[in-house]
């Protein structure tokens, strides 16, 4: 039997040479099978070497999903380039500080969308930032840039023609497995993010073992509106189609109409996402006006999934397969998932038993502890967080406190670290604290995640004001706002005159916890 391609490049020429003129991706008016994906990908790895590119060097992806993120993502790869993902919903600052530790060589940007431009408020917020090499990608429209020291996505081919394919062949051929495929930041529990460092045969072989699991194959046609910058998006998404020949149908922003819209359209089979995509779906009004026939596999996690929710996807969605799973950027993104035949109960209470090789045990505190080849090489410059998450044994401490049945499943039961999951994004309360702090009148604060029917869980913030302050709820969030990803900002704003503290002076987050809302 052949090995498996271990490296993304030699992953798309085997889709090429397997797929053909099957269907790759599909962007609104954009058709590409999977010959013509390569070609496009060839074609912005080459522009990517003739701007000084080599291998190695890290390019920064920071738009949303269209089918320019594929195809810069894929061309970045095969230019021998590590990934890196930025997060939409960054605000310039915390763009700024991720793409100067990386030493960003190049940087996809989206044009102006959702009435930001990213662009310039990236140069307002770092002016002596250095990137050799800034491409805008159109998103809302075919507008070109302005921007003297960027160019434009449509440039791309002519830049391109100073290379020959055989050089940009040749430097495909000699990405390694070992060389870094991505580095994916996750809000550090300190407040400052890190950089997962992820080789390209643990990206592969993590995506193989979720499609084998969710029985992806290449009749499938993916809807994926998980954000591309994310795992869920990026690996199980766009490099899932690449290994299976499915088909990648994103979506730009996630609407419910657009989305029940696209899946009548595009046929599509495969919708994974958060509890809240499902539900959201379930609840519209006018979901009888819709196609929803073809939908066969769902893949969802991210926070807890109530067994009526499962229920509901099978018997009203009428989808085959409904599949819970746990996973963390740490361990590349993946770590456990259900199976296609449990039950309702098991999907909805636990998160599956370990795959891709990774071994699952708890520590006598009951922290969830991984083991494998597919855990993260370690953290980007960051040779003392990593010691400290991986063991000497090689088991990653994940943070998580779980319980394991006999069957080997895992179920997520409280968070070491004071992590909350708000519309399957990862929060981290250290990091808004330290926002918070900055904004005068504030004494100090402790923020929580709370329940929400639709995020799954929101921020809450319990603020002790100076004495003398008169700051206002509108006010903190204003800052917040400001300083912080949207889906950081807290929902609630809860003034105390003091926080409760244990006997070693740290706050008592359980208690706030336990406290009725």
């Amino acid at each position: 039997m052949t090995t498996p391609a271990q490296t993304t490049p030699m992953a798309l020429h085997d889709a090429a040479r397997v797929f053909g003129a099957a269907p790759a991706l599909g962007d609104g008016p954009v058709r590409l099978d999977w010959t013509q994906l390569l070609a496009a990908v060839q074609e912005v790895a080459r522009a990517l070497i003739a701007r000084g590119v080599q291998s190695g060097d890290r390019v920064a992806m920071w738009a949303p999903n269209t089918h320019h993120w594929v195809v810069a993502a894929l061309g970045a790869h095969y230019a021998g380039a590590a990934l890196v993902p930025l997060n939409t919903r960054y605000v310039a600052d915390e763009a700024a500080d991720v793409l100067t530790r990386i030493d960003a060589k190049a940087l996809f940007i989206a044009g102006t969308f959702l009435g930001r431009d990213r662009l310039a408020e990236l140069r307002t917020a770092a002016p002596d930032l250095r990137i050799d090499t800034v491409v805008v990608i159109p998103v809302e429209s075919d507008t070109e840039t302005t921007d003297a020291d960027a160019l434009n996505w449509s440039q791309l081919a002519g830049i391109a023609e100073s290379v020959s394919l055989a050089d940009a062949v040749a430097r495909a051929e000699s990405v390694d497995p070992e060389d870094i495929s991505d580095i994916l930041f996750t809000s550090g529990t300190t407040g400052r993010s890190k950089g997962t460092l992820v080789a390209h045969r643990q990206a592969l072989s993590v995506v193989r073992a979720w499609a084998e699991c969710t029985t992806v194959n290449s009749d499938d046609r993916y809807l994926v509106i998980s954000p591309f910058f994310h795992n869920f998006g990026y690996k199980a998404g766009i490099l899932v189609c690449l290994v299976t020949g499915a088909t990648i149908i994103p979506q730009v922003v996630f609407d419910v109409p657009t989305a029940m819209r696209l899946i009548g359209e595009e046929k599509i089979t495969v919708l994974p996402g958060p509890p809240t995509i499902y539900q959201t779906i379930l609840d519209f009004p006018d979901r009888d006006k819709f196609d929803l026939g073809t939908l066969r596999i769902a893949a969802t996690g991210a926070a807890t999934v109530p067994v009526v929710l499962i229920e509901r996807m099978r018997s009203e969605l009428e989808f085959d397969i409904v599949i819970t799973a746990y996973g963390l950027s740490e361990a590349a993104g993946f770590g456990t998932m259900c199976r296609p035949d449990d039950d309702a109960e098991t999907i909805a209470n636990t998160c599956g038993r370990p795959i891709a090789d990774f071994e699952l045990r708890l520590s006598d505190a009951g922290e969830v502890l991984l083991r494998g080849p597919n855990v993260m090489l370690g953290y980007l410059d960051d040779p003392e967080s990593t010691a400290e998450t991986i063991d000497a044994d090689g088991w990653l401490h994940t943070g998580d406190i779980g319980t394991v049945d006999e069957r080997g499943y895992l179920k997520i039961t409280d968070r070491l670290k004071d992590m909350y999951i708000s519309g399957g994004f990862n929060v981290y309360p250290a990091e808004i604290e330290q926002a918070l702090a900055r904004l005068d009148g504030i004494a100090e604060s402790a923020v929580i995640g709370v329940p929400d029917t639709r995020m799954g869980e929101v921020g809450k913030a319990y603020v002790v004001r100076k004495p003398g302050s008169t700051l206002t709820e509108d006010q903190v969030s204003a800052h917040a706002t400001a300083v912080l990803a949207n889906f950081k900002v807290p929902r609630f704003i809860e003034f105390r005159d003091q926080l409760p503290y244990s006997a070693a002076g740290k706050v008592l987050k359980r208690q706030l916890r336990e406290e009725k809302s």
